[in-house]
């Protein structure tokens, strides 16, 4: 009974201060300290410059040779891939070919950056594992979620060329911010180059401001009347997202292997909610966005109590 209390009490503390921050961001938005506007931009903020610096300052100070594990990042992207297939189909069953896409989207696209990033920080103190996590996965997020709602879009947005498409989903990988941190931090990493303090405490102060602000600014974005009208797929989204892909590949990790940091950030990568970029990337691409953002919505809020129940499970079974 000990130990059950004790594992409930670890994997509490895990989850409940990462959703704390993000009550708090709903809190200030609601009595008028954020604006819309201001949330858009810090989102901006952390995205193209926090979370990159917070990823270059974990990855540029570790061995390069022996924080790889290229099995690791193998089973990363596969499951990505399989994850894409599985909502792929789960959308056929939607009457609205023009949704299919955003179904797609906001089915397998998980909060990798931000909310991978701080629940291993917050349990293991860095976010090396939650890195690699990225590098096998962001790539295939973006080159997926262009073409899913690109073949997918109203007519009016189907005015670009096969060339120009492929041309755009290259450029959002390699400009990616994220992907540009990690490679940076990995190339430091690898030359030895020494840091000096001055870049050192500059980066770290950028860095770990990146958690606590990223989830502010979702919290803020939250807006329970947005998630009215589209309950039946957005609940079938939501059991897919925080449910079924944990079932699914987690059983298949822990086999091959995996454990503690490694696994924490698989499971963020499995079941963790819809990222919001998922609402800006569809409303860039003419979709409307409604089922987006109530996915991101609706898996925020249940994910609180999924992913406690999936701490809890793994730690009680020993593997964390």
């Amino acid at each position: 009974m000990q130990t059950i209390l004790e594992n409930l009490i670890f994997s509490l503390n895990a989850t409940i201060p990462v959703f704390l921050m993000m009550v708090f961001g709903w809190y200030i938005q609601k009595i008028k300290l954020l604006d819309d506007h201001t949330t858009t931009k810090i989102n901006q903020f952390v995205f193209k410059a926090l979370l990159p610096a917070l990823l270059f300052m974990d990855l540029s100070t570790a061995d390069f040779r022996t924080v790889w594990d290229s099995k690791f990042v193998l089973f990363c992207f596969f499951a990505t891939l399989v994850s894409i297939a599985i909502a792929l189909v789960f959308s056929l069953f939607h009457n609205n070919k023009v949704e299919r896409g955003e179904i797609v989207q906001a089915s397998y696209r998980s909060s990798a950056a931000i909310l991978g990033i701080a629940f291993v920080n917050n349990i293991y103190g860095e976010a090396t594992m939650a890195a690699l996590m990225i590098v096998g996965t962001v790539p295939l997020y973006n080159v997926a979620a262009v073409i899913t709602l690109s073949l997918t879009a109203p007519k009016q947005a189907e005015t670009e060329s096969k060339k120009a498409l492929a041309l755009r989903t290259a450029r959002d990988v390699i400009t990616n911010p994220i992907i540009l941190g990690i490679l940076v931090g990995l190339l430091w990493s690898i030359l030895q180059i020494p840091q000096p303090v001055i870049l050192s405490k500059s980066i770290s102060y950028l860095g770990n401001m990146a958690t606590p602000l990223s989830l502010i600014a979702l919290g803020a974005s939250f807006r329970l009347g947005s998630a009215k009208g589209k309950g039946r797929v957005t609940l079938g989204i939501a059991g897919i997202k925080l449910v079924l892909f944990c079932a699914i590949f987690l059983p298949i990790a822990i086999w091959l292997g995996f454990r503690s940091e490694k696994l924490i950030a698989i499971l963020v990568m499995l079941g963790s909610a819809t990222t919001g970029s998922c609402f800006v990337m569809a409303r860039n691409m003419r979709h409307e966005g409604v089922i987006t953002s109530c996915a991101v919505m609706t898996t925020t809020l249940l994910s609180a109590f999924t992913l406690t129940a999936w701490l809890f499970v793994l730690k009680t079974c020993g593997y964390l």
